[in-house]
């Protein structure tokens, strides 16, 4: 075979790579029981995919051809090192004892087997930036590297969490399988938790120079359909709805520039009208359902903001309205001060005001920026300059990222002296 014929081939197993790693890596977790040999071997099974294909063709079901290959490469190696530790040897003797009845295993779902792949990724015993960390790269596939840069975080220390997390998994026997149905509400929220933290910090991101990092927003979406596809429970429903409505106006939120641009001031013919379409018929859909959560909820009020056709056009009493149900569901501070900014677009800002200085006294928000920058934009409008002054600089002083900290020092500015 030539060198044109070579390169071919290296391309056709690339996109079998980009298309079927992931699915290939969560069945070999499962048939070999740790997550550094399976990975070992998937890379083993393509390498050899590369020479063998050559040769032989592409077989029929790439996927499970990569399977196969992967788990006798580990069963190999075992042999190879058995020489050195004896125990190596019992593994291989019990995985090759189990490879010889291929049935079952192929005929288990390899989706089954990423839907394992998540919960054990995302499970409650693990630290929350592991778990982020481990679903990135073991779910999605992005490098160490890629995780670093996303959360900018020096890359030993996301190689640290993702090590220790496996170590976990494998010393307390965390188990790799999807949970019973009395257990699946609390290990679904946790779940639902690592992807929608994904996906808020490639929305707006915590700090540094851009507003957004579409290729976060962008994985956390990817889960969120797997998790439906696989699992379409009402709450998966209403998450990747939230995130379908937010993303869908991700070109209006800033200027070419770069700076941010409110809600009411963004251009509306930017917003992406089939991402709308397609979460506000999931948000229908979970909530006929009568077992709808905060995820829904946030995302039914999130579909309010998208059906109006001008900021004017809003229906605040609704949104109100479902943030008083939101409360009632999962009680939260910065709920209350989501509902106490839409209370003052519905009554006016000296009715919220009020609200936002009784979460303040309490302290719970007193770090949050966005509070402060709430309070200091109702007191700008109720013309007390003073207290919006304060307030707008006791936010810029909380606030990491670039593109806000511009705005804040913009209103600052526009303040009257």
């Amino acid at each position: 075979m030539g060198q044109d014929a070579a390169e071919k081939m290296r391309e056709v197993v690339d996109g079998v790579y980009r298309s079927d790693s992931r699915r290939v890596l969560a069945t070999l977790i499962r048939l070999l029981g740790d997550f550094d040999l399976a990975e070992e071997a998937m890379h083993d099974a393509f390498a050899a995919a590369v020479e063998q294909w050559r040769r032989e063709g592409v077989p029929k079901n790439p996927a499970a051809w990569l399977i196969s290959t992967g788990r006798f490469k580990a069963i190999d190696g075992m042999r190879r090192r058995a020489r050195f530790d004896a125990s190596l040897g019992e593994i291989a003797r019990s995985l090759e004892a189990a490879a010889s009845d291929t049935s079952g295993w192929e005929n288990e779902s390899v989706e089954d087997d990423r839907l394992r792949l998540i919960f054990t990724c995302s499970h409650p015993a693990l630290p929350p930036d592991a778990r982020i960390a481990l679903t990135l790269r073991e779910v999605c596939g992005l490098t160490t590297e890629e995780i670093a840069r996303a959360f900018l975080t020096a890359p030993p220390t996301v190689a640290q969490r993702i090590v220790r997390a496996k170590r976990k998994i494998k010393d307390a026997g965390i188990p790799y399988q999807v949970p019973s149905q009395r257990d699946l509400p609390d290990r679904l929220d946790a779940v639902l938790r690592v992807i929608y933290l994904v996906f808020n910090e490639g929305y707006s991101a915590s700090s540094g120079s851009s507003l957004t990092r579409h290729d976060l927003s962008g994985e956390a979406i990817r889960l969120g359909r797997l998790l439906i596809e696989l699992l379409p429970e009402p709450e998966a429903m209403g998450l990747l709805a939230l995130m379908l409505i937010q993303e869908s106006r991700r070109a209006a939120r800033a200027s070419p520039e770069g700076d941010l641009i409110l809600l009411d001031n963004q251009d509306r013919s930017l917003w992406n009208r089939d991402q709308i379409a397609e979460g506000t018929a999931l948000v229908e859909r979970a909530l006929s359902s009568r077992r709808f959560g905060p995820y829904t909820l946030q995302a039914a009020i999130a579909a309010v903001h998208a059906e109006a056709p001008t900021a004017a056009a809003t229906d605040w009493a609704q949104i109100v309205g479902l943030y008083d149900v939101l409360l009632r569901v999962e009680p939260s501070p910065v709920i209350e001060l989501n509902r106490a900014v839409a209370v003052a677009m519905r009554d006016g800002p000296s009715a919220g005001l009020p609200l936002i200085d009784a979460l303040l006294a309490s302290g719970e928000l007193e770090e949050y920026h966005l509070a402060h920058s709430a309070r200091a934009d109702l007191c700008r409008r109720l013309g007390r300059t003073a207290e919006a002054r304060a307030s707008y600089e006791r936010a810029l002083a909380l606030t990491q990222q670039a593109p806000e900290r511009r705005f804040l020092q913009r209103r600052l500015e526009e303040l009257p002296d």
